[in-house]
């Protein structure tokens, strides 16, 4: 009879589950079911009509949103594991002692990281992080990566009460990019020696980004235990994994998007890169000030990039490495995929195919392991070249499409309209003669805020800004409407603010879901 097998604390739970036998008898059956939890959740599901960079309302279904940039990031990510865990030698005893790299755990912190973003993507989290703490009084605000491991470990529902997917230690741990609470970033210095993320917010709310409120500290203390051997302000290998996967997705999927829509100005992208290089030496006498009073002249967009790589991480960024990846992004991109504006025919889907597939394989392979890295960096990071070339690659839409005037006219406008949900939910509630009325989702979400915040003021009260009940059960309905707010899709947050505007012509259709 064979022995039982030595047990593993990344397998564990929030709450214990018993496998039946067929389970028993899989090769890690946690974390393969911790990866079809994910995938079968409706927090998943309703990815598919929530906006990545531009709404698929204003551009066509061409534009990725939040599923398909999950689903890719996943395959990337998955791909990279598998290759690390195929590493003997001191690569797998490294890998080993730092808590392994299972493709499965990668594989759903992927599809599971993005599950927290709000309709209308990072302009909806800067809307309700405003809302959440200017009206509500909530410190932490909103943030769409701490959103997301609170829908996985408290809001979601599977088969246990209060414990969301009820997932493994692991992929909790693999979606915490950021593993701290915001309060963390009170007093850090900011800069190349600050973790990124942890840096201060300009607006003085602490860590500029983080992975957990403190409602749900409790969860993240008790994931992170499995794995003694990762720093504390350190991602697990499983996440860094996750992260380079998702900006080597995101560099080359937005590229994507921009291109087949005909917004990237091959002429004006061309200017920029050929000035750059051209004058780099004037450029660089330059001072920061007078570049950025013209910084629209081209060569002074990609001249800031560079110093602003510098400044903030000096210990990878190096001169020749960026000029090589400005040089292999114009090659391929600038004088190469754009030279032929996207047409829609099989040879122009083929070109763009057969380019990203290219880029990724690069890409995937450029991954470096790490016993100690950088404060700035994972445990596994893309090498010195890559990197530059990522940071190049994400210029192009930073550059040529998020500053483009008739795009945040629009923006500014689904901003207003998360507003006006917000606030007029808060009305809702706070009407005595009609709130019990409100949709019963949004009453149960207030509801479970409540009883974290009352149980936070018990066992963890110092943790607290306020402890009085009045004032934490304000906080709570703030935190409910937030929650409620941020699980709708784009579609959903236009039609809820035509039916809270008493203009909506169809009421039943629009009502439904509520």
């Amino acid at each position: 009879m064979s022995a039982a097998p030595a047990y593993d604390p990344r397998t564990a739970r929030s709450v214990p589950e018993t496998l039946d036998a067929s389970q028993q008898l899989e090769r890690s059956p946690d974390f393969r079911a911790d990866l079809e939890r994910i995938r079968f959740s409706p927090y998943f599901s309703r990815l598919s009509a929530v906006t990545q960079v531009i709404s698929q309302t204003g551009a066509g279904m061409a534009i990725h949103n939040r599923l398909t940039h999950s689903l890719k990031v996943a395959a990337v990510a998955r791909a990279i594991a598998v290759g690390l865990s195929a590493e003997g030698g001191r690569a797998g005893e490294l890998l080993e002692s730092l808590g392994g790299c299972n493709p499965a755990v990668v594989q759903a912190a992927a599809c599971a990281h993005d599950v927290g973003h709000p309709p209308f993507g990072h302009l909806g989290e800067l809307a309700l992080d405003r809302l959440a703490r200017g009206h509500f009084g909530l410190a932490e605000g909103f943030e769409g990566n701490a959103q997301s491991f609170r829908i996985l470990t408290r809001l979601d529902e599977y088969d246990r009460d209060g414990a969301g997917l009820n997932l493994t230690a692991a992929v909790r741990s693999a979606v915490l990019k950021y593993p701290w609470i915001r309060a963390e970033g009170f007093g850090r210095p900011g800069g190349p020696q600050t973790p990124q993320g942890l840096s201060p917010d300009p607006n003085g709310a602490g860590a500029r980004k983080f992975a957990v409120y403190t409602l749900d500290l409790h969860s993240m203390r008790q994931a992170r235990a499995a794995y003694p051997g990762i720093g504390e302000l350190q991602q697990t290998v499983e996440c860094s994994v996750m992260d380079t996967a998702d900006d080597i997705a995101y560099s080359l999927h937005d590229l994507d998007d921009f291109y087949r829509a005909g917004l990237l100005n091959q002429t004006a992208i061309s200017a920029e890169f050929s000035a750059w290089k051209e004058t780099r030496a004037e450029l660089s006498a330059a001072s920061e000030g007078q570049l950025r009073r013209v910084s629209h002249t081209p060569g002074r967009g990609l001249e800031l990039l560079w110093r602003q790589l510098h400044r903030k991480d000096p210990w990878i960024a190096d001169g020749d490495a960026f000029l090589a990846a400005v040089e292999r992004v114009s090659e391929d991109v600038v004088e190469g995929l754009l030279m032929s504006p996207f047409d829609g025919s099989r040879e122009a889907e083929r070109s763009l195919a057969t380019f990203t597939a290219e880029w990724i394989t690069h890409l995937q392979s450029s991954v470096e392991l790490h016993a100690e890295p950088n404060v700035r960096s994972g445990h596994v990071n893309l090498n010195q070249q890559a990197w530059h070339e990522v940071a190049v690659l994400k210029f192009l839409h930073q550059r040529f499409i998020l500053g483009r005037a008739d795009l945040t006219v629009y923006q500014r406008g689904q901003a207003r309209l998360i507003e006006r949900l917000v606030l007029g939910f808060s009305a809702w509630l706070e009407d005595e003669d009609d709130a019990s009325r409100a949709p019963r989702r949004l009453l149960d979400l207030v509801e479970l805020a409540a009883q974290d915040m009352l149980t936070l003021r018990r066992e963890s009260p110092e943790l607290l800004d306020a402890v009085d009940e009045p004032s934490l059960l304000r906080k709570a309905q703030g935190r409910g409407i937030i929650d409620y707010v941020a699980s709708l899709t784009d579609a959903q947050a236009t039609s809820l603010d035509g039916l809270l505007a008493g203009t909506s012509e169809r009421l039943w259709d629009a009502g439904q879901g509520l």
